[in-house]
């Protein structure tokens, strides 16, 4: 991106520097971190959460989970950003997998707390909200959910069946949608009238 490059970027500067940031509890403050851009790096998180570097599949859990403490979007960009320098990867669709979730008490009271590959966990609600796209070609639902910070976790397909069994209409602007219920809040996902019967 940048052509006054003088070093490129590596795997081995990057962790390094994200292990020294690695705190006691919490993530690191990478929304307040302004290092320079230092280009990109040939890493990938494919649409079913697996981390590539130069095409492998990371392999070591615990390693995924560190640098997805110090990744970042600005814009429709990922980063992996740490106190002195910012590198861009390439992110598939969403950088999470919402693998699984509970659910606590009943209709408007209730609960959705989703957890990720990474690790992460986020209860749906005003800060987390839940959004569903449809497949323009096919008419298949893609759900997320917000983490943190503007990255999403994709709710994978045996999570999203699970919770279209929770799921209950409600009318927004006069208009009835079927949706779900979180903390207080509705989230839409189709119109009622587009529900057909099996």
């Amino acid at each position: 991106m940048s052509g006054q490059m003088t070093v490129k970027p590596s795997l081995e500067g990057v962790l390094a520097s994200a292990k020294a940031t690695k705190g006691a509890k919490g993530l690191p403050p990478v929304h307040k971190w302004n290092p320079p851009f230092c280009g990109d790096l040939d890493m990938r998180i494919a649409q079913d959460g697996t981390w590539f570097y130069l095409g492998t599949p990371i392999g070591r859990p615990e390693l995924v989970r560190l640098f997805s403490t110090i990744l970042r979007k600005d814009g429709d960009d990922y980063f992996l950003v740490t106190p002195v320098e910012k590198v861009g990867i390439t992110v598939d669709d969403a950088p999470f997998v919402a693998v699984d979730f509970t659910h606590e008490h009943e209709g408007q009271d209730q609960a959705l707390t989703f957890f990720t590959n990474v690790g992460d966990r986020a209860t749906a609600s005003e800060a987390n909200p839940i959004r569903v796209e449809i497949d323009a070609d096919t008419g298949e639902p893609r759900p997320y959910v917000l983490i943190r910070a503007n990255l999403e976790a994709l709710i994978d397909r045996k999570s999203f069946y699970r919770l279209v069994d929770l799921g209950a209409h409600h009318e927004i602007d006069g208009v009835a949608w079927f949706g779900l219920w979180s903390e207080g809040r509705f989230f839409p996902i189709v119109r009622s009238s587009d529900i057909k019967d099996a």
